[in-house]
Order: C-alpha cells, then structure tokens, then sequence
C-alpha cells in the first residue's frame, strides 16, 4: 500500500520498505490545454550532492544529455527523455539502487524544469496533475508518492524531492519548492 506524501514530509525508507535496495522514481505531469504557440517539453534531472549541499563534479549532474552517474556501478539512472509528455503514468522516470550510491553522494536532488520556458512562454501554472513515486524495483509495489498541489504561476523549475542518507539509512523528503530561471537556477543552486 503506497504512502501519500504532504509537503515537507520526511520519511525513512528503511521503516516503510525494509526490503528496498532499489528504487524506481516516476514523475508525471499533466499539461492544461493553453496555446503557447509550442509544444510543452518537461525534463526530470537529477543532482547529486555531497556534504556541502553541491554536485559533487559535473558529471554528477544526471540530465537528457547524461543518463547514468560516473561511479563504477551506475547507481542513479535516467531512463531517457519524453519531449511530450503524452500518455498515462509516468512521463519520465530514473533507477536508483541504494546500494551502491557512493559515500561521496549524501543527497539525491529530483527535479522537475520547462525546457525552453521564457522562450516559449511557458511555466508551472499551465501543468497539472504533477507528481512523484517511488517504486519498490523488486516487488514493483508503489511505496510512496507526492502529488503537487501549488499553483507555480511564474516558476519554471520544481524540486520534488531529496532522497538523503541519514545515521545510515535513506530517508525521502517531499519537498515540492517552485524556483523561477528553468534548469540554470538549480545548476547556479547546486554548482
């Protein structure tokens, strides 16, 4: 039975899924019927982040343009780039297997940004329906997920959760927070 998160709600994954080792990530979204005069393009990235709150090298930066992190065992995963966003379920989604996340890496960043937004006109506030779900990779029961709720009218990019290690066990963080720039803001965040 999946788990329904509220913003700002930290949970141990060790408590709710003893048996996780390894995790799919799903985020979904819908888009309202607007004509911007182009197609909506959402991009799910990834930063992975070391005791500093920073990526721990470029190549950690986990985007359409770089799938996999550099460690040996390719711990975190991007799987692909949807352009549309059409279809039911999850428009773009990424592996996680706790693990083999190197110790370096104490924060998992998931975020959510509008390709092109300002170019095209384009923001939060035309997307619905937006969402995050954690997948038990074994089992392939849902075991948590955070649906958005806020109406971003200006914001262009949108950190939905924050996998963390903490005293040796990893915990999720709803987070849920609209930034204004796209994809360059969280870069100069995490950078």
């Amino acid at each position: 039975m999946s788990i329904s998160l509220e913003k700002g709600q930290r949970i141990s994954l060790t408590k709710v899924a003893p048996s996780l080792v390894a995790a799919f990530i799903g985020v979904g979204w819908d888009v309202n019927v607007t004509d911007t005069g182009a197609d909506f393009d959402l991009d799910a990235s990834v930063f992975l982040l070391g005791s500093n709150e920073k990526i721990v090298s470029d190549k950690h930066f986990i985007f359409y343009n770089n799938l996999v992190s550099p460690d040996q065992d390719q711990s975190v995963k991007l799987l692909g780039d949807n352009r549309t966003g059409e279809g039911e379920g999850d428009d773009e989604g990424l592996i996680v297997d706790l693990r083999k996340i190197p110790p370096e890496v104490e924060k998992i960043v998931i975020t959510v940004t509008i390709h092109e937004a300002d170019k095209r006109k384009q923001n939060f506030g035309q997307v619905t329906n937006a969402y995050i779900r954690l997948v038990d990779v074994q089992t392939k029961e849902e075991v948590l997920r955070y649906d958005l709720s806020e109406d971003f009218s200006v914001e262009t990019a949108v950190i939905m959760a924050q996998l963390y290690s903490q005293e040796g066990e990893w915990r999720l963080n709803a987070v849920g927070a609209g930034y204004q720039g796209g994809l360059q803001s969280l870069l100069n965040r995490y950078s």
